[in-house]
């Protein structure tokens, strides 16, 4: 089963007209103000789904600072999850800092939705204020025993829309703050893992981190793969293409065209993921 882990779609309202939400939504704005960068539905995920060879998709949507926009998001989320069971796994998204955080994690479990992502923390990076308020949203997660996907981002390199000033410091206190939350760090926990090659503290910190790999191509050379899998192991990572930004084919030419073996390479398309997920394969 190919499990694609990281994919965001967007109730028609939105998509139709993006421009409205510009004004209040400046991590928004800067990701999705140039028409370009493309917003699909769930029946337009489907379809590449069904064009690209992949069995499930885990949904979501944007961390909206607004209430009412968080919660017609993941209203759409879980409709799309009712229509399509057997294909999309959905995942309740939000401003992790919004005092309704915690309110909105729970109705969400409750309507059928499978754990919390895509957090992210565009303006600041993840300080201590932070992960003060994600508290609660992560004990829920700890006691219904779900996964949450984190953004976070390489802290060096090329700047981009959507690249936050998180550090690794940031990131891995984000580990230490929750050891006992399965935790999903997007777009390969901004490269932490390599530190999982230090002899003290860190692979244990580390233990219930796994890392997606949503937008590497663009990010990484190819060797990521065999390399990432030699520090922290294949059973550590989640497919993930961050679609419709990047479509499935161009990781799988990566990963096919790798040194590791079939076994590591079905784990990386989706058996890791739904084990993370608590799926029946």
């Amino acid at each position: 089963m190919i499990i694609d882990i990281h994919t965001h779609i967007f109730p028609p309202e939105i998509r139709q007209d993006r421009n409205a939400c510009f004004t209040s939504e400046d991590a928004f704005y800067r990701l999705y103000s140039d028409p370009r960068a493309c917003m699909i539905g769930a029946r337009e995920l489907i379809d590449t789904m069904d064009a690209e060879g992949v069995d499930r998709s885990v949904v979501f949507g944007f961390p909206w600072q607004s209430a009412d926009r968080f919660r017609q998001q993941n209203d759409y989320i879980m409709e799309a999850v009712a229509r399509y069971p057997d294909r999309l796994i959905g995942l309740a998204c939000f401003d992790a800092d919004h005092p309704a955080a915690a309110e909105e994690t729970s109705r969400c479990l409750e309507g059928g939705l499978s754990g919390v992502g895509e957090l992210a923390y565009y303006e600041g990076g993840i300080t201590e204020d932070n992960l003060d308020r994600l508290t609660p949203v992560m004990a829920i997660c700890r006691e219904k025993d779900v996964p949450v996907l984190i953004h976070t981002n390489e802290p060096i390199g090329h700047n981009y829309p959507g690249k936050s000033p998180n550090t690794l410091s940031q990131i891995y206190g984000l580990a230490q703050r929750f050891p006992d939350n399965r935790l999903i760090l997007a777009h390969w926990g901004g490269g932490v893992f390599f530190y999982a090659l230090l002899k003290k503290e860190v692979r244990d910190t580390l233990k219930n981190v796994w890392y997606d790999t949503a937008a590497s191509p663009f990010l990484y050379d190819a060797a990521i793969w065999e390399t990432a899998a030699r520090i922290i192991g294949a059973d550590k990572i989640l497919f993930g293409t961050d679609c419709p930004l990047l479509k499935p084919t161009r990781y799988f030419r990566e990963i096919d065209a790798s040194p590791l073996s079939a076994g590591d390479r079905a784990l990386i398309k989706g058996g890791n993921a739904a084990r993370v997920l608590g799926l029946t394969v």
